[in-house]
């Protein structure tokens, strides 16, 4: 029996607005500008963030993409995206004239050598007219493919423009960092000829999510919670992002990505970092990413035995989502009828610390699946005594109490929640698990800025704690890298396993858990 007890207030019809720093004023130059994120995520972030007055003053966008547009197409295609946008708030006519007059448009092709120049000339019409002691700052936000963002990091550098003679120069590059170790290195040995590490912005938006901000404060600010959180106390933690949506018009990227790659390689393994990580002295860059990096060195790579062991590979058939029936991932348009690309991955990692020896993190990602959910779940183990190991819910059944979890939420709501056992009310004892629920949004009467948000306000601000850096993104790729091998060898990889599309994904995913006595959490967040 399980009942709720929820610490939750009821949620006001309007969340206020968590106030926002007064940053300086800036250029953000967008490479990839026609693509789907600029679309969809970094427009509306600066909308937004540009309707509360941050940043303010000379702050404008320039896209540059290979689609042929005037400024003006530039700003209708970005008002219809805006005025959709899931996370655009406070969209009006009045606010969208104010701000599409930031907005210009470079038609050409960003791995082109003469483009940065005709960027590098905009950029100077721009502060025609202005004060010399006007700074020009400059954020580059590299929206592109990373086999790409090699040729437009050595452009910016010979048309002078990571040069902050003049004010700063900021580079933010999208995920994947690579596709393994070898291309990984090759790109940061590129941006490290032209670019400083300090003025580097490697991105990963789960890292701006405002759960995982707090889960330092959480572990870390309370005396209830950091002394659990280790090996004594712990028996394995769980980390989980799926997705109820397909690969849809991705089809082409996953063909050449996959789960893997796309998720477990950078979302996945920084959540781990931040849930193992040991206390930083502060709460900055460098004393946060060492404690990080810690935690990826902690962690042997697999041999190709492991592999075959401790991963699981699988892909989904056709099957019913929502009582709709959806295509398998092979009927999927570009994808070849005998691919073999994963959709879905689970990995077992052992950290070999003092703190987590001996303890499964278990990480999975998957695409079609029973809902869309992303989570850390941490499982305490059993007390040690066997006084309510089981207790009996009338003639011939036995319930047994169920371990306490403790569960970071980070979609589709940010919450935490903490599973106990208690007696249900009545004579005879008779236990149940219960749990205390926290949600951000309705308990501060806040509305969490959106990830993006936090990151690009982050970078216009200097402030690269919340982003990889460049051994970090290494040391993820020292993990991954063994395992892709392994699974293209053939021989020591782990058979695709298919699922329907709908369910929690593969049998071969349960089966890595119950080999040491362990289970996932159903996709709906329930045991």
């Amino acid at each position: 029996m399980s009942t709720t007890i929820d610490v939750e207030s009821q949620s006001p019809p309007q969340l206020a607005r968590a106030p926002l720093p007064n940053v300086a004023p800036c250029t953000v130059v967008i490479f990839g500008a026609s693509g789907d994120l600029a679309r969809s995520k970094l427009i509306p972030a600066f909308f937004n963030l540009a309707c509360e007055g941050c940043p303010s003053g000379e702050f404008n966008v320039l896209g540059v993409g290979r689609t042929e547009m005037t400024d003006e197409k530039f700003q209708v295609q970005m008002r219809d995206a805006v005025s959709s946008a899931k996370d655009a708030r406070g969209f009006t006519d009045e606010r969208w004239a104010e701000f599409a007059k930031r907005l210009r448009y470079l038609t050409g092709d960003p791995s082109d050598d003469g483009v940065h120049k005709e960027i590098a000339a905009r950029l100077e019409e721009m502060y025609t007219n202005k004060a010399d002691d006007v700074a020009r700052n400059y954020l580059f936000y590299l929206s592109t493919p990373s086999s790409v963002a090699k040729q437009i990091i050595v452009g910016l550098g010979a048309a002078g423009l990571a040069s902050e003679e003049r004010g700063w120069s900021r580079i933010i590059i999208e995920k994947p960092f690579g596709r393994d170790l070898d291309s990984a290195r090759e790109l940061n040995e590129t941006v490290e000829r032209v670019f400083t590490e300090q003025q580097v912005y490697r991105i990963d938006h789960f890292l701006g999510k405002e759960t995982l901000q707090n889960l330092l404060v959480f572990r870390f600010g309370n005396g209830l919670f950091e002394p659990l959180w280790n090996r004594n106390y712990v028996d394995y933690v769980e980390i989980t992002a799926a997705e109820n949506l397909g690969v849809g018009s991705r089809a082409a990227f996953y063909e050449e990505t996959g789960a893997l790659r796309d998720v477990i390689a950078n979302h996945l393994l920084q959540v781990l970092t931040l849930t193992a990580m040991e206390p930083p002295v502060a709460f900055d860059a460098d004393a946060v990413r060492e404690k990080k990096l810690e935690v990826l060195r902690s962690i042997q790579p697999m041999r190709p035995k492991e592999v075959r062991e401790r991963t699981v590979r699988g892909q989904y058939i056709r099957g019913d989502v929502e009582g709709e029936s959806v295509p398998g991932y092979r009927e999927e348009k570009k994808v070849a009828k005998d691919s073999r690309m994963e959709t879905f991955a689970a990995i077992q990692f052992q950290i070999d610390n003092w703190r987590w020896a001996g303890v499964p993190f278990y990480l999975r990602s998957g695409k079609h699946l029973t809902g869309k959910l992303t989570e850390i779940a941490v499982h305490l183990k059993r007390t040690p005594q066997a006084l309510f190991a089981h207790t009996h819910e009338g003639e011939g059944k036995v319930h047994d109490i169920e371990p306490n979890v403790i569960v970071v939420q980070i979609q589709p709501q940010e919450a935490i929640r903490i599973s106990f056992g208690a007696k249900l009310p009545g004579v005879k004892m008779e236990t149940g698990t219960v749990e205390l629920a926290f949600n951000y949004e309705s308990t501060f009467h806040r509305r969490s800025p959106d990830a993006y948000e936090t990151l690009l306000l982050d970078a216009i601000q200097g402030d690269p704690t919340l982003f990889t850096r460049r051994d970090e993104v290494e040391e993820q790729w020292r993990l991954i890298t063994p395992i892709e091998e392994a699974w293209a060898s053939g021989e020591s990889a782990p058979p695709i396993a298919f699922y329907e599309a709908g369910t929690n994904g593969p049998a071969e995913a349960d089966a890595l858990l119950a080999r040491n006595g362990h289970t996932w959490r159903h996709i709906d967040g329930k045991h």
